[in-house]
C-alpha cells in the first residue's frame, strides 16, 4: 500500500490508513484553524478600534502634565508653585530680539569710536566708550549666569574715580524674555594707551547715580512730577503695566463676541485648581475666537493664609503677569464688561444677544457657530459639576488647547527674586529643606525629620558645597534660628533676612497697595512659596530634600 507523502501542518501528525486515525487528524487540523480564525478575529476587532494618539496631541498633554503633574482631574493641596509659561523652552517665534552683549560685540564698539587715544593721564572719564567697556568685560567675567542686554552711558561716582551705570539683564536658567535691572558703582584706573581696568565694584543697586526716576502716583492715579512729591506718594515701576484693558468706544462693545464664566466651585481651590480651570475657560475662549472676560478675583486657598481660612479679594496681578497676559490673548475685564454691556442695552433699549448656558456638558464644538454677542456660561450645579475645566474634558479635550503661554509670574515678585539673587552676587548655592506636616508625619515619611536636622543638613552639605559658600535656605520651617548650625560652615541666607523688600517702604508694597485700592497686601504664603522656589532655581547648585537630604519618598512610603 502506498504511504501518503503529503506534508501537514504542525498542528498535525503523519497520515495513517486507520480511519480512527484520519479522524483524529481531522479533528486537531479543525481544532487549529478554529484557533487560527479566532485570533484573526480578535485582532482584526482590535485593529479596528483602537485609536494610536495623534503626536501633535499627545505633545500638547505632555506639555499640559508637565506643568500641572495632575492626572484625571483630581486635585491635591497645593505644596509648591504651579509652573507657568515662562519654565516653558520658547520657540524661535518667541525668542526675544534683543542678543546678548558679548566680547566679540564690545570689541568692535571700541574699535569703531570716534575718540582720539588721546587721554589725560588717571583721569577717569565715565563717557568714554572705553570705560563702558571696560565695564561691560569686568561683568561678563563676574557673573556668567547673567545675560546683559543693554547699558545705558555711565555717569560720574561720587568720586573722580568712580562711574555708576545702569543695564537691563535676563538670568541665563529664566526663559522668558523679560528684562529686570541693575546699577553699580565700579571703581576705574586710566592704564597704558587710555586703556581702563576696573579696580573694585559695589553691590546690587549701588550705582544711586544712575538709577533712572520712577514716576510718583498721585491721589488721582495720574504721575506728578519729583519735586512735588512727598515721602507718602507711592512709587509705581515704569516697566509694568498692570492698567485694565478698556473696550474703547460704545460701538465696539456691540461688534465684539465675547465669552463669559460665572464664578464656580473652582473660586477658593488651590493655585493648580484654578490655574487648570482658567486657562480651561481661555482656551474655550480662543477656540470660539472671542474675548474672555476675566474675573481679577482670586480667592486664596487656606492653606497659604496666615489665618488658614480661605481669603477673598485677591487680585490675579499679586501672583500672575497681567501685562503679558493681555499681550498674549484677547481679554476684558468683568466690571468693565458689565458696565458697557448695561450702558448699550439702556442706551439703545434693547437686549444685548446673549446664548445662556447651564451645562457643562454643552461642548465648544456645538457652540463654534453661534452668533450670539455674548456666549454666558452660568455654573450653578453642586461640586464637582460646577467646576470650569469639566467643560475641557471628554470630546472637547481634542479640541481646547490650555495656553500655558500666556500666564508668567508675577514681575513683583521676580523683581524680589532677582533682588535677593542680586544681594549674593549671582554666586550662591541652594538647598531645599521641606519640614512641616511631613516631618511630622512618621508614618508616611519616618526618616525626614531626622534627615533634615541641623546637624544631618551639615553633614551632607559638607560633602557637597564649599566652606563659606553663600548658601540660600529654601525652607518651610517656621522656626527661623533652626538652621544657625550650618552658619559655622557657611554664609546662610534665609527669605525672612529679606523683609524689607516687601515690607511697608518697599517698592512691592507701594505697587501692590495701588492695586488694592489702598489698602495693603499681606506678603501671602503663596508669594513666599513662589520667591523661594524661583532663588532655588538660580543656585549653581542645588540640593534637594527628597533627591539628597533623604531616602524618603516625597508623596510617602512606597510612593517612589
Amino acid at each position: 500500500m502506498k504511504k501518503d507523502s503529503t506534508n501537514h501542518s504542525s498542528c498535525s501528525s503523519s497520515s495513517s490508513t486507520d480511519p480512527i486515525g484520519q479522524n483524529v487528524v481531522k479533528l486537531i487540523s479543525n481544532v487549529c484553524f478554529s484557533f487560527f480564525v479566532f485570533s484573526v478575529l480578535i485582532f482584526t476587532v482590535i485593529a479596528i478600534t483602537y485609536q494610536p494618539p495623534d503626536p501633535w496631541l499627545e505633545s500638547s498633554k505632555a506639555l499640559t502634565r508637565v506643568f500641572t503633574a495632575l492626572e484625571n482631574a483630581t486635585y491635591k493641596t497645593d505644596e509648591s508653585v504651579l509652573k507657568t509659561g515662562e519654565d516653558l523652552v520658547l520657540s524661535r517665534a518667541m525668542t526675544p530680539t534683543a542678543a546678548p552683549i558679548t566680547e566679540e560685540a564690545i570689541e568692535r564698539v571700541v574699535d569703531s569710536s570716534s575718540l582720539a587715544a588721546s587721554c589725560e593721564e588717571n583721569v577717569v572719564n565715565c563717557s568714554d566708550p572705553r570705560a563702558l567697556a571696560a565695564i561691560e568685560r569686568f561683568n561678563l567675567r563676574r557673573f556668567r549666569t547673567i545675560a546683559f542686554l543693554e547699558y545705558q552711558q555711565p555717569v560720574n561716582g561720587s568720586r573722580a574715580n568712580e562711574c555708576d551705570v545702569a543695564w537691563r539683564f535676563r538670568n541665563k536658567k529664566e526663559k522668558s524674555w523679560r528684562k529686570y535691572r541693575d546699577f553699580r558703582r565700579f571703581r576705574l584706573d586710566v592704564g597704558e594707551n587710555c586703556s581702563y581696568v576696573v579696580t573694585g565694584a559695589r553691590g546690587w543697586h549701588s550705582g544711586i547715580n544712575a538709577r533712572r526716576p520712577r514716576s510718583r502716583i498721585g491721589v488721582g492715579g495720574g504721575a506728578v512730577s519729583n519735586g512735588s512729591a512727598n515721602a507718602a506718594v507711592p512709587v509705581q515701576d515704569n516697566e509694568i503695566n498692570d492698567t485694565i484693558p478698556t473696550l474703547g468706544p460704545e460701538s465696539t462693545f456691540r461688534k465684539g463676541r465675547y465669552l463669559y464664566y460665572t464664578r464656580g466651585g473652582d473660586y477658593c481651590k488651590g493655585m493648580n485648581h484654578y490655574l487648570w480651570s482658567f486657562l480651561c475657560a481661555l482656551g474655550e475662549a480662543q477656540y470660539l475666537n472671542r474675548t474672555f472676560v476675566m474675573d481679577l478675583s482670586i480667592c486664596l486657598a487656606a492653606t497659604y493664609t496666615p489665618s488658614n481660612k480661605d481669603e477673598e479679594g485677591k487680585d490675579f496681578r499679586f501672583y500672575f503677569d497681567f501685562e503679558h497676559l493681555k499681550e498674549t490673548a484677547l481679554i476684558v475685564e468683568e466690571g468693565e464688561f458689565i458696565r458697557d454691556w448695561k450702558k448699550w442695552d439702556k442706551t439703545h433699549k434693547k437686549k444685548t444677544p446673549v446664548r445662556k448656558v447651564k451645562n457643562y456638558k454643552d461642548t465648544p464644538m456645538q457652540l463654534k457657530k453661534d452668533q450670539s454677542t455674548i456666549i454666558w456660561r452660568q455654573f450653578d450645579a453642586p461640586e464637582p459639576e460646577n467646576y470650569w475645566y469639566r467643560v475641557c474634558e471628554g470630546p472637547a479635550a481634542k479640541y481646547i488647547q490650555r495656553p500655558w503661554h500666556t500666564i508668567w509670574k508675577s514681575k513683583r515678585l521676580m523683581n524680589i527674586v532677582s533682588e535677593i539673587s542680586g544681594r549674593m552676587d549671582w554666586d550662591f548655592d541652594a538647598v531645599h529643606v521641606v519640614r512641616g506636616e511631613k516631618a511630622q508625619n512618621k508614618q508616611l515619611w519616618p526618616h525626614l525629620d531626622s534627615d533634615t536636622s541641623p546637624e544631618a543638613i551639615l553633614n551632607k552639605l559638607k560633602g557637597l558645597i564649599q566652606p563659606w559658600r553663600n548658601v540660600y535656605i529654601a525652607t518651610n520651617e517656621k522656626f527661623y534660628n533652626y538652621f544657625d548650625k550650618l552658619r559655622s560652615n557657611y554664609k546662610v541666607h534665609l527669605l525672612d533676612d529679606y523683609k524689607e523688600l516687601w515690607g511697608n517702604t518697599s517698592e512691592w508694597y507701594n505697587e501692590t497697595k495701588l492695586l488694592n485700592d489702598g489698602h495693603p497686601v499681606d506678603f501671602d504664603g503663596y508669594m513666599r512659596v513662589a520667591v523661594d522656589t524661583e532663588v532655588l532655581y538660580r543656585a549653581k547648585t542645588r540640593v534637594e530634600t527628597f533627591n539628597n537630604l533623604t531616602m524618603d519618598c516625597k508623596d510617602g512610603v512606597n510612593t517612589c
